[in-house]
């Protein structure tokens, strides 16, 4: 199994997602579910600032919403314990296991198709690109209490003017955001409405731990 010892840098971490694949050459992503590939540089950034952390290597970690894998594929890549890819989706799942495969021969993880909200284990870290709630409304808001459930420690991207709204959710349910890293995601031509080949969003990843 590849592990730390094979992984250097973030952009070594960035090189191996950028060989992944996406929904737009091997799936039909669902608009309403807001499905968009995380791209390679945000999810490598997102999950070595978690590792950097302490809340990583030799952890449990679940991805919600995990739609290709990228982000639990990162945790096992740095070192996991154990990753559970939860998503309802099976295309996105069926690209997801061939992501694994593709990354590195690793047995330490669990694929489950369900609701975020069925999912019951408890892991030590959450990481999560939810849906941000513009198609359905709240959206956001059901991934971050089903996180609080799951683990201590929660990493979720969210819009960066949303900020008041996350802190204040995590006050309300015993949690605190100890830190924002402002990053830029890059979504790509995804659906036919999409004029430009990319554009790019200004989001936070929110660490948000058990006060």
């Amino acid at each position: 199994m590849k592990s730390r010892e094979n992984i250097q840098s973030k952009s070594q971490l960035a090189i191996v997602l950028s060989k992944l694949a996406v929904f737009e050459k091997f799936g039909k992503p669902q608009l309403l579910k807001e499905q968009y590939a995380t791209d390679s540089e945000a999810a490598a950034e997102a999950v070595w600032f978690a590792y950097m952390h302490g809340d990583i290597q030799g952890k449990a970690v679940a991805d919600f919403g995990c739609g290709t894998g990228l982000l639990g594929i990162s945790a096992l890549l740095l070192g996991a314990e154990k990753a559970y890819f939860v998503d309802n989706d099976d295309d996105a799942l069926a690209i997801a296991e061939k992501n694994i495969t593709a990354a590195a021969t690793m047995t330490n993880f669990e694929i489950i198709r369900a609701d975020i909200e069925d999912f019951n284990k408890k892991v030590d870290t959450v990481i999560q690109n939810p849906p941000f709630g513009t198609k359905e409304k709240h959206a956001d808001r059901q991934f971050l209490l089903q996180a609080f459930k799951a683990a201590g420690v929660v990493y979720s991207f969210h819009k960066i003017e949303t900020a008041g709204f996350v802190k204040k959710i995590a006050a309300d349910n015993g949690f605190n955001v100890t830190n924002i890293l402002q990053l830029q995601l890059q979504l790509k031509r995804t659906y036919d409405f999409h004029r430009s080949r990319m554009r790019r969003i200004d989001v936070g990843l929110f660490r948000i731990e058990k006060t």
